[in-house]
């Protein structure tokens, strides 16, 4: 899956975290665009509500299991 990296608005919600959170901003635009694109044909995306939801503590469900 490829998203614009180089996109200023991927690029101002990137810089907006911390950059230990960079990487689980990347696997959530991944994975938001994947669904968006098999949902409606086209991988749009918000980064900032996406930057938003990394900030407020989503983490991969992978993680999100061992925190119970």
């Amino acid at each position: 899956m490829n998203f614009n990296k180089k996109s200023e608005k991927y690029l101002s919600a990137k810089e907006s975290l911390s950059k230990n959170l960079h990487p689980i901003y990347d696997q959530l635009v991944e994975e938001y665009i994947y669904h968006t694109e098999k949902r409606y044909g086209r991988g749009y995306v918000a980064y900032i509500v996406l930057a938003d939801l990394v900030r407020d503590g989503w983490c991969p469900p992978e993680k999100a299991e061992g925190k119970n």
